[in-house]
């Protein structure tokens, strides 16, 4: 695991470097950015987040790309709103509860499916969902994976008062488990990996079984910066496309990449990987499922009101981008 920023930005300098020299001849930028521009872009410190650490290598001539880490998807939503940093990548959780409250952003594409996982304590008899019931399970509130693992507990007869909720940072989820202070834990990869190539943990289940499916993180800006800067809103895309379909085809490339930037193990990684689907489109599913995701935060009351999707999601972007 990665303990400092320091240290993890170093990984990423490395990787970049890595990338350069990969192959992808397919995938080469095939434009140039007629201004110069420096692009933040806020990501997790989570495999589903993996493209976007691939950014730099895909920028067209003119534009350069930081890569700014976050540890938390409400971190990495409020740097955008705030305008610290021009587009993130965060848990669709986040974007509805910022947009629910009024605050300004705007979903542009997809980012990844998938990437959850229950992970349990390898030498507990905990073997399937309901045997939860009455254990220490870390869920961070707040998070997609809250919303999935309530919807998920409902669905086996049980209820949030079933289980004993604590609340841990996803980067910190193995290392609880591995100290005993969890049971279980609904975690984001690459944390499921870990667990399961150390021999510390099990996968219970990938919670994809509701009407939300495998519905995770997006990628999303500022509404701002689309009225300001269109031309980089529109190439940006265009970059986390590449990256993102140059992951999903270069399997090899990514897991090295990821070695270098999580500090994880090979293993670690080969089994993180398969439990994730890269997207860049912000598609009509997508958006249903996004929609049935609001609607349980609302019986949840972590939202007051469901927002205004026509506001809160614009597929122009994608949708040109799919015709290119």
């Amino acid at each position: 695991m990665i303990s400092t920023r320091r240290t993890f930005l170093r990984h990423l300098a490395v990787s970049n470097l890595a990338l350069v020299a990969a192959g992808a001849a397919g995938f080469a930028p095939s434009r140039v950015f007629a201004q110069q521009a420096t692009v933040k872009v806020g990501a997790l410190r989570t495999i589903p987040a993996i493209a976007q650490f691939m950014y730099e290598r895909f920028a067209p001539t003119g534009m350069k790309i930081e890569v700014v880490p976050f540890a938390s998807p409400a971190e990495c939503k409020n740097a955008v709103v705030g305008r610290s940093i021009d587009f993130a990548g965060f848990g669709v959780a986040a974007a509805i509860s910022g947009a629910a409250a009024g605050e300004p952003l705007t979903v542009i594409g997809g980012l990844c499916d998938g990437g959850m996982a229950v992970v349990a304590k390898k030498d507990l008899p905990i073997a399937k969902l309901t045997d939860l019931k009455g254990r220490k399970v870390a869920i961070w509130p707040g998070s997609t994976q809250e919303i999935f693992i309530m919807e998920r507990l409902r669905a086996e007869g049980l209820s949030k008062t079933d289980i004993t909720p604590v609340r841990i940072f996803f980067s910190e989820m193995h290392a609880a488990l591995a100290n005993g202070d969890v049971d279980a834990y609904v975690g984001a990869e690459p944390a499921p990996g870990i667990s399961v190539s150390s021999g510390i943990g099990k996968i219970i289940e990938y919670p994809y079984s509701t009407p939300m499916g495998s519905l995770n993180v997006i990628l999303a800006t500022h509404p701002a910066l689309i009225k300001e800067k269109t031309d980089l809103v529109r190439a940006m895309l265009d970059v986390h496309r590449q990256a993102s379909e140059f992951c999903m085809k270069n399997r090899e490339e990514t897991i090295v990449a990821a070695v270098k930037l999580f500090g994880m193990k090979r293993e670690a990684v080969e089994i993180s990987l398969p439990n994730i689907e890269l997207n860049w489109q912000l598609s009509p599913e997508l958006i249903r499922r996004a929609s049935i995701y609001a609607k349980h935060m609302l019986d949840m009351q972590q939202i007051r009101a469901i927002p205004d999707f026509a506001t809160l999601m614009d597929p122009s972007f994608s949708n040109a981008l799919a015709k290119v």
